[in-house]
């Protein structure tokens, strides 16, 4: 059996924290769970570009009895995604003994550094909302959304050829969400059954239109007087999120660093000593990029 050494028992740690990490950051994304997450345990470095290949068009051909087959040569589409955001995250706990004795003090310290994190995905993922040009907008300016204009987005999103397996999602602004539960049609067991019971009772909405409806407090706004609220109604292929390991520390230099890998989802945990404090310093850190895969499979419905 191994000896039980200092440096086991500070990698033990690092991997413990890093496994508490990873949930909870994926329990606070809203968008980071509904978009095509690409990720790949190979080292990256910020600045680096990815290529996600995107599924070339086929035409189908009538042949003749006697006849030949027709030859295409498709080419991949092809979306550059450059990983120019490094996040980071840290902490210190000044007692780690008594922090790993005790499972919810843990959680005390590590959440704030996670959420904060989740944070910023989400607000760079919402504001893509800009680039989706192929569909015009719908909606209005300081207007609630209404079953007609999520019946025009449902629309747009067909006509688009979204595959029918394709989820679709729409996620707003907390208002819209309110709005959304007060359409009487959604919220009466007259009309919506047990869905509309849930939008009265536990408030949340659910499905309509064949949306799946999120909300989010991180909907970008924009203007003043009335001010745009931008919500996004989409599928997973009209958004990409690249996600890579960044290096580990040099040796030799104090850090021990542990990753942490979920669902197509990755993230380093860097433990170190802090001499100036006496405790220990936690940093966690994602490198990614986010941009706009398919544009015709997303839409801004504005309110």
């Amino acid at each position: 059996m191994a000896a039980i050494t200092s440096a086991n028992v500070a990698q033990a740690i690092v991997k413990l924290v890093a496994a508490e990490a990873l949930p909870a950051l994926v329990g606070n994304l809203v968008m980071g769970n509904l978009v095509n997450r690409n990720y790949e345990p190979v080292l990256g470095q910020a600045g680096d570009t990815v290529n996600v290949p995107i599924t070339p068009a086929l035409v189908a051909s009538n042949i003749a009895e006697g006849g030949t087959v027709t030859t295409q040569n498709p080419s991949l589409g092809n979306a550059q995604i450059v990983l120019n955001t490094h996040m980071e995250a840290t902490f210190l706990i000044p007692d780690v003994t008594k922090a790993l004795a005790v499972p919810d003090l843990l959680m005390t310290y590590m959440q704030p550094a996670v959420v904060a994190i989740a944070e910023k995905i989400e607000r760079d993922l919402l504001n893509l909302y800009a680039g989706f040009t192929a569909n015009t907008p719908l909606g209005a300016a300081g207007t609630p959304l209404t079953e007609a204009v999520i019946d025009s987005a449902e629309t747009v999103l067909f006509a688009a050829k979204v595959p029918p397996d394709q989820n679709k999602y729409l996620v707003v602004d907390p208002g819209s969400y309110s709005a959304l539960r007060q359409i009487a049609r959604f919220s009466e067991w007259n009309t919506a059954g047990e869905a509309g019971v849930n939008a009265l009772i536990q408030g949340t909405v659910g499905k309509v239109k064949d949306f799946y409806i999120f909300r989010s407090q991180y909907v970008p706004q924009t203007g003043s007087a009335p001010v745009t609220t931008h919500n996004l109604a989409f599928t997973r292929d009209a958004i990409g999120l690249v996600i890579r390991r960044l290096p580990q520390p040099l040796p030799g230099t104090g850090a021990i660093a542990e990753y942490a890998e979920l669902g197509n989802f990755g993230m380093r945990l860097v433990m170190s000593y802090q001499p100036s404090t006496l405790a220990q310093q936690f940093t966690v850190d994602v490198l990614y990029g986010a941009a706009i895969l398919r544009n015709a499979f997303g839409v801004q419905m504005n309110s």
